[in-house]
This record gives structure tokens, sequence and C-alpha cells, in this order.
């Protein structure tokens, strides 16, 4: 069955690869993003794929732009992917780079898919890409304050959000990824982009009532908040 899918921060890194891998499954897929780099223009010449692009997702109107591109489409899949991420030592927390980390990692993701409620249905899923550094049960390192707060704010976004949306059908997903070779991490991380997106697909794939508002890693691990 050909599903729609719309996803944030869909120009690069796991949100591109999520966005090539659902169109080359012959779904249609919302990309949204503030410029589309020229692999997203590229994938939207070959396969079912729009793009949204001159989204800030911080902006107070970023859901109503959104939901207008839609029109009377009905989204099977949402994923909120965009993020950023700084490092603060303990001696070095600007407050402005944290308030940052929090309007993008945080606010955003809820206040969109607030914004996008009317274009999801019975049997819809959300997927929120967090981070385990936004678990406190598994912090044994510290540092990363603003990213870690941030995502520790999504997590419990993601849990309201998924009691408040039962009855609507539809089920949430908070999705840590891994540590993903993309810009972010300077592409020191341990798996492409592409595996993580072939295993964020199979954990949405999974996701049900039932399991709502589970905290997963992308290889199916459950992980502590």
């Amino acid at each position: 069955m050909t599903q729609h899918v719309l996803i944030t921060g869909a120009n690069r890194g796991i949100g591109f690869a999520l966005a090539s891998q659902y169109a080359e499954q012959g779904n249609t897929v919302w990309a949204v993003c503030r410029e589309p780099s020229e692999q997203l223009s590229a994938l939207a010449k070959k396969q079912s794929v729009e793009i949204i692009s001159g989204i800030d997702v911080t902006a107070a109107n970023a859901g109503a732009l959104v939901s207008q591109a839609l029109g009377s489409t009905t989204l099977n899949i949402l994923i909120q992917n965009a993020g950023i991420l700084t490092r603060e030592p303990l001696d070095n927390a600007p407050s402005d780079a944290i308030l940052k980390q929090f309007e993008v990692n945080a606010l955003a993701p809820l206040q969109l898919t607030i914004a996008l409620r009317k274009h999801l249905t019975k049997g819809s899923k959300v997927g929120l890409i967090t981070s385990r550094m936004g678990s406190m049960t598994d912090n044994g390192s510290g540092g990363y304050y603003g990213y870690r707060m941030s995502k520790a704010a999504l997590n419990a976004a993601g849990v309201s959000l998924s009691h408040d949306l039962k009855a609507d059908g539809v089920a949430v997903a908070l999705l840590h990824p891994g540590f993903v070779q993309t810009d972010m991490v300077n592409h020191a991380g341990d798996i492409s982009a592409e595996t993580a997106a072939e295993r964020l697909r199979a954990r949405i794939a999974e996701l049900s009532l039932e399991n709502s508002g589970t905290f997963w890693h992308s290889n199916g691990d459950i992980l502590p908040f």
C-alpha cells in the first residue's frame, strides 16, 4: 500500500536516507527542509518526492506553511527528524546555544506535530528522532548540556503525545538512530545514514498503539529514560 510520509530535515543525513528509502518503496514522500540539497532535488526528479522548502521548523508559522503545502493529504507516517547539536562543557555552556537546541530539538517537533494533527488519522504513526543522550539513566559521561537537555525534553513530549494521540488512533515512537556517520558528528559514527534509516523504518513498521511511547534504539533495544 502506498503511504504518505512526511520527514523534516530531509535534505541530508538520516532525513535524506529515510526519504530516499521510503520513496524507493513506492511511497509519496513530503520532504521538509530550509533549502533542498542537490541530492534531494535529484531524488525528487526520479521518485515521488514533494519538497517543502523554506521551512524554519522553529518559526511560528512553520506548521501552517507545511499544512498548507499538504492540502488535504492524510499522512500515514510523520517523522520529526530535524535537529542540531552543539558541544558545551561545564565551564562553557552559553545559554543561547542551549536555548537554540531546545527550540529546534524539543519545541519544534512538538509544535509541528500539533499543527499537523489534522493530517493524521487512525493508524497514522509519528516518529520522533531523539537520542539516548537524552537518557538520564544512560548518562555516564556528562557534558553536551543543551543536546542532552533538549532530547530529554523531546522524550517527555513524546510520551505525553503517545497518551494524548491514542484516542485518535495515532501511535508515537521515540527513536534513537545510533551513532550515525553524518555531518552533525563530522562523520565519526559507527553506522551509515542508510543503515540507520533501514533500522528506523523497521521500528516504525513495528509501532502500534500497544507499544506507543516506547524509547527505542534503532537496533530494536528498548532504552531507559
